[in-house]
């Protein structure tokens, strides 16, 4: 291409986007001419709305003031200049010259002083807050903390503006309901001074109005008022509750501090003195239902509606033996039934979860359940009683019955036997009840009066059983004097009584009544017919025998005075031939044989005529102080020749202080030359017979003992028999008589005896002769018995 084309090109391009600049140009300012209308419109909006919301804000009693995101004053307080001349405590503080900054920061500086805490958490936290301040101004502000747009703004305004305080107060129609109220009502402002009060109130604290009370100083109560600052602090409703004295006693109040728009709070006073002592009245029941409770011998528990344990007693800790600690958590009772289980204090039952649900199900019951009876594994039993309580929830009663069951079988047991002994027993018995009715019978019963058992039972009462018995003892006396023992309670007529009646069968009945502890009566019948036949016939064999008897000492007086008298000229004769000089020798031993013998058998008769005295009961002692020592010298003396003359040795073993006995000595001698006698027989050459005398604490043993060939065993038993055939001395009664004589001195014999090696016979006397077969005497006392003795 040629330059010439070039420059043409490129003049051509040059002028299009000249032109092209031009227009965008144009185009340009245009829009921006429309851009600068728009924002000059946007201007004015914005101040029309600034001078609208300054003017809006200025209207209002209040004075707003923003915070910078550091907690400082941004810019001036909007609001009235004469609010914020009241909070910055200056007179003219935006005419004066301060500046509007400077306003801002001295309010900040003195809501500091006070809620510092919630303009902080306001700022940091966005957290809102509104209270009352006392800026000593002529009266309180209210502060409120709120964020906008970003912005932390603070609002005071005069509390005036905002409560009723004062006249204003009085002047509502809700003053003057709560002027009418019977509770006691006030109403304390912001700054915690009393705003308001009704009539109660003042009554209650003696004044007029409430100038007089904040004259005064007056206070409902201290408590009251912590209440009520608490209230206007957090802004809930508080309650509490206080007791006042006035007028010489105690009063219950319920105080309710409900917070106010502005921090005001409204007081009541609700007297509760009555439901406090009613509420008292009601524990000190309670605390002594509980403690009787406690004293109870049955275990008891009782579980609420949540089936938690509410209450046990002393009792029902120790019967399961838990821990206290552990009641006292109250467990449920499920919690209950494991633990019962884990001690085994639960009846052992397979399907324990079962059981344990049966158990629960009692709580939807209304009436009470049946008892129950529990056997542990301990082998105790107890008696469960199940009741809804009146205020929801169970009572559960336990019993350990296991003495009462091992009483009631041993009853029922001993009332088997009784029964069975009854039946056991000849004699028919009755037993009626204190009502006349028939209780108890006997199969004799039903034997004796020949009664179907079916005929006793439809007739139980006594007139109907008298009448089926009159059949066999029609003795209408009889039956109606029993009756009077059966029926009549009157002690006494229920006395015991008895008699006999004749049957119409010819048998003999014997009755008898006695009367039972409670209130019955015993009936006894029996068939004495035989038995009257044998003591007839025993009587007759009695008077047969006394008969004989008689005949008896008859006969052995006779055949004694018979006897003694030729003896006595035999004794006499044969000491005369043996004093006769001239007679052989020969002839005088035959005289000695016949005068020993003679005087042998005068002796058997005299122990014969004795016994025969000791058995009619004639016999009679004649007592005195008897010295053992001599009496037992004197009967030695008489035997030794006779002893010593067998070779053998007398000795005699008496202690010198040995008191004496009151007793026979006489016969107390003639008992001791029957034993010499015996033992002079059994000795042998080279022997020893041994007289003792021993004193003991009541009596004196006096011992016969020998060497000689001594007693049988089987012949120990019957040696003091009489008319018995011995080993020693042959058949006789002087060991018999021997025993009687000391029984008569209310002593006793005894013998030892080893075959072979002798015998002893020992005598046990009584220091004092207990006996009635002597004369009464002189009772001394010991003192004077002993000098006697002495």
């Amino acid at each position: 291409m040629a330059e010439a084309d070039i420059a043409y090109v490129a003049t051509a391009g040059a002028a299009g986007l000249a032109l092209g600049v031009s227009a965008w140009a144009l185009r340009l300012r245009a829009r921006l001419s429309a851009a600068v209308a728009a924002a000059e419109r946007d201007r004015d909006a914005a101040q029309a709305d600034l001078s609208r919301h300054d003017s809006m804000l200025r209207a209002f009693d209040d004075v707003s003031l923003a915070l910078t995101a550091e907690g400082e004053a941004s810019g001036a307080p909007i609001g009235p200049a004469e609010l914020i001349a009241r909070l910055t405590a200056s007179d003219a503080a935006v005419g004066s010259g301060m500046d509007q900054g400077e306003a801002g920061q001295a309010i900040l500086t003195r809501l500091r002083l006070s809620h510092a805490v919630s303009i902080e958490a306001l700022v940091e936290a966005g957290k809102a807050f509104e209270s009352l301040i006392d800026l000593g101004d002529i009266e309180p502000w209210r502060v409120e903390g709120r964020v906008a747009g970003g912005v932390a703004w603070l609002r005071l305004s005069p509390a005036s503006r905002v409560v009723l305080t004062g006249a204003d107060a009085t002047e509502s129609g809700l003053s003057l309901l709560g002027d009418a109220s019977p509770i006691p009502t006030w109403i304390v402002d912001g700054a915690g001074r009393l705003a308001w009060a009704n009539r109660a109130w003042l009554s209650e604290l003696g004044a007029q109005s409430v100038d007089e009370v904040l004259d005064k100083g007056l206070s409902f109560d201290r408590g009251a008022d912590a209440l009520i600052a608490e209230a206007g602090r957090l802004g809930l409703r508080q309650e509490g509750f206080r007791w006042t004295t006035g007028g010489g006693h105690r009063r219950a109040w319920r105080i309710i501090a409900e917070p106010a728009a502005g921090g005001a709070v409204t007081a009541f006073a609700i007297e509760v003195t009555e439901a406090e002592e009613t509420r008292d009245t009601l524990r000190r029941h309670v605390d002594a239902h509980d403690e009787t409770l406690n004293h109870l011998a049955d275990a008891v528990a009782i579980f609420g509606p949540s089936k938690r344990l509410a209450f046990h007693n002393t009792a029902f800790q120790t019967l399961f033996d838990l821990d206290p600690a552990w009641l006292d958590e109250r467990p449920t009772h499920a919690e209950l039934l494991d633990r019962l289980r884990q001690r085994r204090r639960l009846p052992e039952v397979v399907d324990y979860a079962g059981w344990k649900a049966r158990e629960l199900e009692f709580y939807g019951a209304s009436q009470a359940a049946p008892d129950d009876s529990w056997s542990l594994p301990d082998g105790r039993t107890l008696r469960v009683v199940r009741q809804p309580h009146p205020l929801g929830g169970i009572l559960l009663i336990f019993s350990d019955i296991t003495d009462e069951l091992n009483l009631r079988s041993r009853f029922n047991a001993q009332i088997q036997v009784q029964r069975a002994t009854l039946d056991k027993l000849n004699d028919a018995v009755a037993v009626f009840g204190s009502d006349g009715r028939l209780r108890l019978h006997n199969e004799a019963f039903e034997t004796f009066w020949r009664l179907p058992s079916d005929r006793i039972a439809a007739s139980i009462e006594f007139d109907a059983l008298a009448e089926l018995c009159k059949a066999v003892l029609p003795d209408p006396a009889l039956w109606l004097g029993l009756k009077a023992r059966v029926a009549d309670p009157d002690p006494e007529s229920r006395i015991a009584i008895s008699g006999e009646g004749r049957t119409i069968d010819g048998r003999i009945a014997a009755w008898q009544t006695r009367p039972l502890p409670d209130g019955a009566t015993l009936v006894a019948f029996s068939d004495v017919t035989a038995r009257r036949g044998l003591e007839q016939a025993l009587v007759q064999r009695e008077q047969a025998l006394a008969e004989s008897q008689a005949l008896k000492r008859e006969f052995v007086g006779n055949v004694s005075y018979e006897l003694r008298t030729p003896l006595t000229t035999i004794v006499g004769y044969s000491e005369l031939l043996e004093t006769m000089g001239d007679l052989p020798e020969r002839s005088r031993q035959h005289a000695g044989a016949i005068r020993v013998a003679a005087v042998q058998l005068a002796r058997s008769i005299d122990d014969v005529l004795d016994m025969a005295q000791i058995d009619a009961g004639e016999m009679e002692l004649s007592l005195g102080d008897v010295r053992v020592c001599d009496l037992l010298n004197e009967a030695a003396e008489k035997v030794r020749p006779k002893v010593e003359g067998r070779g053998a040795v007398l000795t005699v073993a008496c202690a010198a202080d040995l008191s004496p006995i009151r007793a026979d000595e006489h016969r107390i001698g003639q008992a001791l030359d029957h034993l010499l006698e015996n033992a002079a027989r059994a000795v042998s050459e080279g022997g020893a017979v041994t007289l003792t005398a021993e004193a003991g604490a009541s009596e004196v043993r006096l011992t016969v003992s020998d060497t000689g060939r001594g007693i049988p065993y089987h012949l120990q038993a019957h040696v003091f028999d009489r008319f018995v055939r011995r080993e020693r001395g042959g058949p006789g009664v002087g060991l018999a008589l021997v025993k009687a004589l000391v029984e008569l001195h209310g002593g006793w014999a005894e013998v030892e005896s080893e075959p072979g090696k002798g015998a002893a016979f020992i005598l046990h006397l009584p220091y004092g002769a207990a006996t009635t077969a002597a004369p009464p005497e002189l009772q001394l006392d010991q003192p004077q018995a002993a000098e006697a003795a002495g």
